[in-house]
């Protein structure tokens, strides 16, 4: 005779559903722009830089005046969290009758956020032989996203 098989038996298993909330991250200009100050050309290109940290430097055959400043941001998010920062890699500044390039660099690339934390923009600015006179200025962007 068939032995009837017997029913399989069952197995169960269970799994939690789990979600993170990050709030929203926000970045906000500090109301200090990068500034390179006044600048005396020279008859040969030189450059003008100013460190992240707010520290001017005169290239050779220019004379420099003012204060020198890094631009300023400020960064809100959830504490923990880790976000990137992206700056433009260069500004172009415009003037009455011609342009400047500035390479920019940022203090940070990556931070790990504290609520709110701040990070800095300085750069390097070129200038041409006898760069024509007059008040120069240029936008850039900077981007921050959570990692």
């Amino acid at each position: 005779s068939v032995v009837g098989a017997n029913a399989a038996e069952a197995a169960t298993a269970s799994a939690d559903a789990r979600a993170n909330i990050l709030k929203q991250v926000t970045v906000d200009s500090n109301e200090v722009d990068l500034n390179f100050g006044t600048i005396i050309t020279g008859a040969t290109a030189s450059t003008v830089s100013v460190s992240t940290g707010g520290v001017g430097a005169c290239g050779t055959g220019l004379v420099c005046s003012g204060t020198p400043t890094a631009a300023g941001f400020t960064i809100n998010g959830t504490s923990g969290a880790t976000v990137d920062i992206s700056v433009d890699s260069s500004v172009t500044l415009n003037g009455p009758s011609g342009t400047m390039t500035a390479a920019l660099t940022s203090s940070n690339s990556t931070l790990v956020l504290d609520g709110t934390d701040s990070f800095a923009v300085g750069g390097t600015l070129s200038v041409a032989a006898n760069q024509a006179d007059g008040a120069y200025s240029g936008t850039f962007s900077v981007s921050v996203d959570y990692q």
